[in-house]
């Protein structure tokens, strides 16, 4: 391998080291309590400006996260959308087990500890970066089929993708702390994540199903 080569590998994964770092850190610590010097040292990086070398600022380091995460879930959710068919054609809790599940598979890949569940928890309340997280897991084109094959039948209003998210969001965040101070074996983790996927799926079920008779109730009334 050529000199540049092996520069340009050393590169990536120091690049790596320093995004799995900072998650490990935003998650455990919150985005406010860590600098990007403490997480270089952390990651075993000598030079100080070493998270400013490979990201521009706490931000850019913030999204890289947020996109390989992103890139991830998107993978099980083409791969579960090509085997179910079109989302239009799907009862309504298929459609929804096709918005939960794959997250779920991904945190399951992740494998015990990880800190992605609470890493999200912590970015979505931040107000600088909230808007940008919402939009790197919505904006893929899987799940833009998804919530347009539910608007079209009249559910996932805004205000249902907003309790959507934070179900989904919090509820992960609060199981993975609870599965990394116990270290369950790699099949028991995956149950209990197999089972929180099975919940947040009925209760997004009932709560689009609910929010879909409000709408309509004032309708009825007026007949």
């Amino acid at each position: 391998m050529t000199a540049p080569r092996v520069a340009a590998a050393r590169s990536l994964v120091a690049r790596s080291l320093i995004m799995d770092t900072a998650e490990r850190l935003y998650a455990t610590r919150g985005l406010a309590a860590v600098s990007l010097r403490q997480i270089g040292e952390a990651a075993g990086q000598r030079n100080k400006s070493a998270v400013q070398y490979h990201f521009s600022g706490r931000d850019d380091l913030i999204k890289a996260i947020l996109a390989e995460h992103a890139e991830a879930i998107e993978r099980h959710r083409l791969a579960m959308t090509a085997r179910l068919g079109d989302p239009e054609r799907l009862p309504l809790r298929e459609r929804i087990g096709c918005i939960v599940l794959p997250r779920i598979e991904h945190h399951i890949e992740l494998g015990v500890p990880s800190w992605y569940g609470r890493f999200l928890a912590q970015v979505t309340v931040e107000p600088a970066l909230r808007e940008y997280a919402v939009r790197a897991h919505l904006d893929t084109p899987s799940l833009r089929r998804l919530h347009d094959a539910g608007a079209a039948a009249g559910r996932f209003t805004a205000r249902g993708k907003d309790m959507t998210r934070q179900l989904i969001v919090h509820m992960s965040a609060e199981l993975e702390m609870e599965l990394a101070r116990e270290q369950p074996d790699a099949g028991v983790a995956a149950t209990a994540w197999r089972r929180l996927g099975d919940d947040l799926v009925t209760a997004i079920s009932g709560l689009a199903g609910a929010l879909e008779a409000t709408a309509r109730a004032p309708a009825r009334r007026g007949r």
